[in-house]
């Protein structure tokens, strides 16, 4: 991939010893992709790009794991995993993307123990934030993040709270529920995740009216085509005569198809992932998955075009196409995605009623 391959990406990013040696190579990386995105098929550049904020993720949590064992906190008093959610945990962040993260840690054989642990891993999350940032990720807005002690506890923790969102499904345990499907471990024991993500497939499994507290916040977001075929585009402010593509395009696919992984007890948790497993289930047909790569495939893409700008060393972006970049054929291929996006809504509907009808 231009001046590097991913093998030697891997190893330029592994053998840096701290921040300051790191974020210059993200600014490079950062450029070179931006590059490439014209020149790739953006499944393929997404693949690639996510793989090196994997890298990046990972190699920051083992640099703050090796700064408290110099402050002599001493080694993680047992096993752990750091968890991506929101784009990535889909493995589907853009360039710019933002800290969405959590922490969930192995059960304490006893209360010395598990004080211990609580004490360690909010330091932990702490400095991996704080690291974090300095290599130019902010802040999750919503509060998502290893820091906020509600995405950072133990398996048992974790389940309990799992279950109390489950049994009370009001929309903000619906929201968190939706979130929480798309967790997965960066690094560290990715078993505590699976161990957690088969009880949620068990719970729907035996208890599938859930979905239908789930599809109200699943098709919250409106797909951004008016009835007469129009791009409903920004009216005010500096992103006038634009178009929302996060909120607008890759949010209701992502939703929808992610709804329907979890109907399924699909464990992927890339969009292309769980298109890829309802296919190979017989769950949708081949014509009708090819469709839905593709709106995915326009959207990652159109997604990755919008401005950002860096404020206080931080990449960060609107999410919106301004006017100037809605060309004929962006304007055409992004039509495209959001009639695919509006009949994957009416899909996932009539899937989640017929499964409900079925017990």
């Amino acid at each position: 991939m231009g001046l590097h391959s991913m093998e030697m990406i891997r190893s330029l990013i592994q053998s840096a010893g701290c921040i300051q040696q790191l974020r210059p190579l993200r600014d490079q990386l950062h450029e070179e992709f931006e590059k490439r995105l014209l020149l790739s098929h953006s499944l393929d550049w997404n693949r690639e790009l996510n793989q090196v904020h994997d890298l990046m993720i990972s190699r920051v949590a083992r640099m703050a794991e090796e700064s408290l064992e110099q402050e002599d906190e001493g080694a993680a008093p047992v096993p752990y995993a750091l968890c991506l959610f929101g784009s990535g945990g889909r493995g589907e962040q853009t360039l710019w993307s933002d800290q969405d993260n959590g922490l969930i840690y192995e059960d304490s054989a006893n209360q010395e123990l598990a004080d211990r642990a609580a004490t360690y891993f909010t330091l932990l999350s702490e400095r991996i934030s704080s690291m974090l940032q300095e290599l130019g990720y902010p802040l999750c807005s919503g509060g998502v993040i290893c820091t906020n002690d509600r995405w950072r506890k133990s398996w048992s923790e974790y389940r309990s709270m799992l279950y109390e969102w489950l049994q009370v499904p009001n929309w903000e345990h619906m929201r968190y529920l939706l979130i929480l499907a798309d967790m997965r471990a960066v690094y560290g024991n990715s078993g505590l995740v699976t161990r957690l993500m088969q009880e949620l497939t068990s719970y729907v499994d035996k208890q599938p009216i859930i979905l239908e507290h789930l599809l109200h916040n699943t098709l919250h977001h409106k797909i951004s085509l008016g009835v007469f075929g129009q791009l409903i585009k920004e009216r005010y402010g500096e992103d006038a005569g634009g178009v929302d593509i996060k909120y607008g395009a890759y949010i209701p696919i992502v939703n929808g198809v992610r709804l329907l992984g979890i109907e399924a007890g699909v464990r992927a948790t890339s969009t292309e992932g769980r298109i890829a497993a309802l296919l190979e289930a017989g769950i949708v047909e081949e014509e009708i998955a090819h469709d839905w790569l593709e709106a995915l495939s326009i959207a990652l893409k159109l997604r990755s075009l919008t401005p950002y700008q860096i404020e206080e060393g931080r990449y960060s972006t609107r999410g919106k196409l301004p006017a100037d970049r809605l060309t004929k054929e962006r304007t055409s291929e992004l039509k495209l995605c959001l009639r695919i996006g509006n009949d994957l809504q009416k899909y996932v509907k009539k899937s989640v009623h017929k499964e409900i009808e079925q017990g």
